[in-house]
């Protein structure tokens, strides 16, 4: 019990969940002796791959408001004022894809996503700016609201939770979630160190094709030939193939540069897969294939781990700090809600959405025209009736129309 209570201590302490200072990335080297910028472990190919696929597709999603009546029957709130900044276009510059992206970005990179709630003239919320989480201060006043402050055309804000849209990352307490790119800055440092050896090797390494050798000692001049006969005749791809002439006991070697003897391209591949782990996206969905199935379950697998173990969180996330801090009492008692379509993913995959509608028709809980609708087709007569199948009914009603 002792020593769960002095790693329970250690980590409220040193990686304090309500402080965000506890996760900031100190100034020292990685164990890799690198430092783990963000602008370092971004630029690596793998990290820029995970955060672009989650960001990306969440910022595909549709962002919907729904309304549920007293009857428990839901709709789309389209006239809610809530619905235009969710769903079309959240402020005048950025439309709902680009702001979604963006904040996604911020979530997996730093821990947390801000935007500014900017207010009409009478008090509305009007827009939602998008903030830098890297320029960010937070603090907890004696009054128990949080206070924000940031710098915008070098001028400082300050405002409160009332006007600033704040969605924490994993971990997160009451100032913020936790920093992947501090977190997991060994990983990042260690890639990095991997990437940087790997490019010195062929920017300053010697690599010659083979060597051209005799026991005889040669003159300046007759090395100066000898180059520049290689040069001539057998360098370049048109002279791939040509048959070398030696005389006076010269010996041509060929040189292989093996990269696997060096464990090179291990160690990048196993940096690929800790980043991979990191931000828990499948390698095979970031090109990177060497140990993954070929076969299509295997492959379908795993993007639909992705979809229920990585993306649903953190649309969770997104959805439930929306509606805490965007939504009114009186919203919340009219059945306002905030939810992101995950159907939308279905959109590129023609057969998975027909199945999907398929099942939707053949058990009733859709009609022809709410499925024509989704297809962006016009309606039929007669399409908003619910069917159903009816080859399923009981043994003792069999028949029951030919009885006398």
């Amino acid at each position: 019990m002792n020593i769960l209570k002095k790693a329970a201590s250690y980590f409220t302490r040193e990686l304090s969940v309500v402080d965000p200072d506890g996760w900031r990335d100190p100034q020292t080297p990685t164990r890799a002796g690198m430092d783990a910028t963000p602008s370092a472990s971004l630029g690596l190919s793998a990290t820029w791959a995970c955060v672009n696929l989650i960001a990306g597709t969440i910022g595909s999603l549709p962002c919907m408001v729904y309304r549920t009546d007293k009857t428990g029957v839901r709709t789309v709130a389209k006239d809610h004022w809530l619905y235009s900044l969710m769903h079309n276009s959240p402020n005048f510059d950025q439309t709902a894809v680009d702001y979604w992206e963006f904040m996604s970005a911020s979530i997996e990179l730093h821990g947390d996503g801000y935007a500014e709630k900017v207010r009409g003239a009478e008090g509305a919320i009007v827009a939602l700016e998008p903030l830098r989480p890297d320029t960010m201060g937070k603090r907890r006043l004696d009054n128990g609201d949080i206070e924000y402050r940031w710098t915008h055309d070098g001028r400082q804000r300050v405002e409160t939770q009332d006007n600033v849209l704040h969605i924490r990352g994993p971990f997160g307490g009451p100032l913020g979630g936790a920093s992947t790119l501090a977190v997991c800055r060994n990983v990042f440092g260690a890639a990095i160190a991997t990437d940087e050896a790997s490019s010195q090797m062929f920017a300053k390494g010697a690599l010659p094709s083979g060597v051209l050798s005799t026991d005889k000692p040669l003159t300046a001049e007759q090395r100066k030939t000898l180059e520049a006969l290689l040069q001539e005749k057998f360098v370049g791809a048109q002279n791939a193939g040509r048959p070398m002439l030696l005389d006076n006991a010269l010996n041509w070697q060929q040189i292989t540069l093996n990269p696997e003897d060096a464990q090179m391209l291990e160690t990048r591949q196993f940096g690929v897969e800790e980043i991979c782990r990191v931000f828990g996206v499948p390698p095979h969905m970031v090109g990177q294939t060497a140990k993954s199935t070929s076969f299509g379950t295997g492959i379908e697998a795993q993007t639909l781990r992705f979809q229920k173990f990585t993306l649903r969180r953190r649309l969770k996330r997104i959805e439930q700090a929306c509606e805490k801090q965007l939504l009114s009492p009186a919203d919340r008692a009219a059945g306002i809600t905030i939810e992101f379509n995950i159907e939308g993913l279905l959109r590129g995959d023609s057969k998975a959405r027909a199945d999907f509608y398929r099942e939707a028709l053949t058990n009733g809980w859709m009609s022809v025209n709410e499925v024509r609708t989704l297809e962006n087709l016009p309606p039929v007569e007669g399409g908003n009736v619910n069917r159903v199948q009816m080859q399923n009914v009981p043994l003792i009603e069999a028949g029951a129309e030919d009885q006398p």
